[in-house]
């Protein structure tokens, strides 16, 4: 497992308790991947959750992937490309990789799965994993359900296997397009959701930007090569509503902040761990933009992080929009 942050952690341990053994290190900062060794915990981002036995911390990402065939990165979509050349010189031959990376590469415009055929090749088996989730409650056990994309068979469902138990359930999935897209769009959306919620524009307003969202998800989703239902399930809609409705959404808590009149730098000094939806804002514009695909909430989202339109004000602009057919 690459990546120590509370989601890489959490998914550490569901795979310790469906009885794998799992090495937990990759590119935190040494000290808490040591304090992790001795503590037997997360203490900064999943206090109070013991590892099991099968769970260890290594400090080294030689020591975390030697011998090791199947590879879990859980790292922001910045970091992606740098942590797969990081890790390149110590992969086995058979060595299998799945990603928990939401959102596309800012300025090329590349999913993860295109990111990683450049650094890996096109014939290593590779997946990526998604969904509605949330770190704390997969961290505690309580039930959850996810999609493993790959389009090699075997590897998604040796990993559903793997990491499935008596709370966890992976269903598997070809469509690597639409899984990816759903993680990447969801965390603008929720950024939207929350600013919509902190102005107190009531659950009428939260539905629809949480319905129409899921429209421009999939039109750029479908434009992409996205299958339609992939869209309808747990890596579309299921992420998307989870992460515009519940507090422990960082994205969402961020769009709060920003209701309440703090700026971006403040916000994410507050909330203390990456927000994805802010860099995601940017590279969803460009990717729409360079295909002419029409994102307004997704925008109006962009405007607030990087042009300085107020949330009052990007409201203001989608309500004023040309009257039009819902299906159009």
């Amino acid at each position: 497992m690459i990546g120590a942050g509370s989601w890489g952690t959490a998914l550490a341990l569901q795979l310790a308790r469906s009885g794998s053994t799992v090495r937990l290190g990759g590119v935190v900062e040494l000290d808490l991947l040591e304090a992790m060794l001795a503590d037997r915990e997360n203490v900064r981002y999943l206090p109070g959750i013991r590892f099991p036995e099968n769970l260890v911390a290594c400090p080294s990402l030689a020591d975390c992937l030697d011998g090791v065939r199947d590879i879990l990165v859980v790292v922001p979509s910045h970091g992606l490309r740098t942590t797969l050349i990081a890790a390149l010189e110590y992969l086995t031959p058979d060595a299998r990789i799945c990603w928990a990376t939401k959102g596309f590469e800012l300025h090329s415009g590349k999913l993860p799965h295109q990111v990683a055929a450049e650094v890996l090749g096109e014939d290593r088996p590779v997946a990526v994993l998604s969904g509605p989730t949330f770190a704390k409650e997969v961290a505690e056990g309580l039930p959850t359900a996810m999609t493993i994309a790959s389009s090699n068979e075997a590897f998604g469902q040796d990993l559903a296997n793997a990491i499935s138990g008596d709370n966890f359930r992976a269903y598997t999935s070809a469509d690597f397009i639409g899984v990816e897209v759903g993680g990447a769009i969801k965390n603008v959306l929720a950024i939207g959701a929350g600013m919509c919620d902190g102005l107190g524009f009531g659950a009428n307003a939260r539905v629809a930007l949480i319905t129409r969202g899921l429209v421009e998800l999939t039109r750029l989703g479908v434009a992409l090569g996205a299958k339609h239902e992939t869209m309808m399930g747990l890596a579309g809609m299921g992420d998307l509503v989870l992460t515009c409705t519940d507090n422990l959404s960082r994205n969402r808590r961020m769009g709060l902040a920003l209701a309440s009149g703090k700026t971006v730098e403040e916000a994410q000094e507050e909330i203390q761990q990456v927000v994805e939806g802010v860099l995601a804002a940017e590279a969803v514009k460009e990717v729409a933009d360079k295909l002419e695909i029409e994102m307004p909430i997704c925008y109006q989202v962009y405007r607030i992080l990087y042009e300085g339109a107020s949330p009052r004000e990007a409201v203001g602009a989608l309500m004023g929009r040309e009257l039009k057919p819902e299906q159009a």
